[in-house]
């Protein structure tokens, strides 16, 4: 392998618990809630999904099914699409849904998983061009920059800016025709079997990691580099 493609969300990085969202969005709207009715409020967010990049929704409401297909594709259906399911929960203020949105795009929001810098300094020791392949619905190169994993990233490809999204393998071939790399010689690393496995559609081996906690996986990438000439 001569290129490598990650995923983002749940590959290098994982987003805040649903409990630390709310107490951001809170925090930042000068609100407060007493420890009861914020752990039951948070609870229903995460059972309705409302976290993007958290836990999947029980259940898609009817009225969001069609949106909800298709978030990743524009900014304005990722949004529609997770507020909406926001909504589904009573909050103190209506606002507070747009709120928590906000909060999730926030580089305070997302931690690296522990090995990420290391393996991507490597790569770009060995001098292996890498490419950040993620569906989504916002610039996620600040979260990059503000942890400090920019500097080792040549190409972002973010479904929203291209209108399609994973496993649709053109998405994949953007990236690489970016790197300027063979498909047949590339890795991509992710974490959801079906979106990331679209790779494969152009020759790419493809690698799994675990969708965990940053604690409870230190050094699940690291065998990326012995993928990786």
């Amino acid at each position: 392998m001569t290129a490598v493609l990650f995923d983002f969300s749940g590959t290098l990085f994982r987003v805040e618990s649903t409990d630390s969202w709310l107490r951001g969005a809170l925090a930042g709207a000068g609100l407060r809630l007493g420890e009861a009715e914020l752990t039951a409020a948070a609870r229903a967010l995460e059972v309705a999904g409302a976290l993007p990049g958290g836990v999947a929704p029980a259940r898609v409401p009817e009225e969001l099914a069609d949106a909800w297909l298709i978030r990743d594709r524009s900014a304005a259906l990722h949004r529609a699409a997770y507020t909406g399911l926001s909504r589904q929960v009573t909050l103190p203020d209506p606002a507070l849904h747009d709120a928590l949105y906000d909060r999730h795009m926030s580089p305070a929001a997302w931690s690296p998983y522990p090995d990420a810098v290391d393996v991507l300094r490597t790569l770009r020791e060995r001098g292996v061009p890498v490419g950040v392949v993620s569906n989504i619905g916002w610039d996620l190169r600040p979260v990059f920059r503000e942890h400090g994993l920019d500097p080792f990233v040549d190409a972002y490809v973010l479904s929203y800016e291209h209108g399609i999204q994973k496993p649709d393998p053109r998405l994949f071939a953007a990236a690489i025709e970016t790197l300027g790399a063979d498909p047949r010689r590339t890795l991509m690393v992710g974490d959801d079997r079906r979106a990331d496995g679209g790779a494969t559609a152009l020759g790419c081996e493809v690698h799994f990691v675990d969708h965990l906690p940053v604690t409870d996986r230190p050094d699940g990438l690291r065998a990326v580099l012995d993928l990786v000439g």
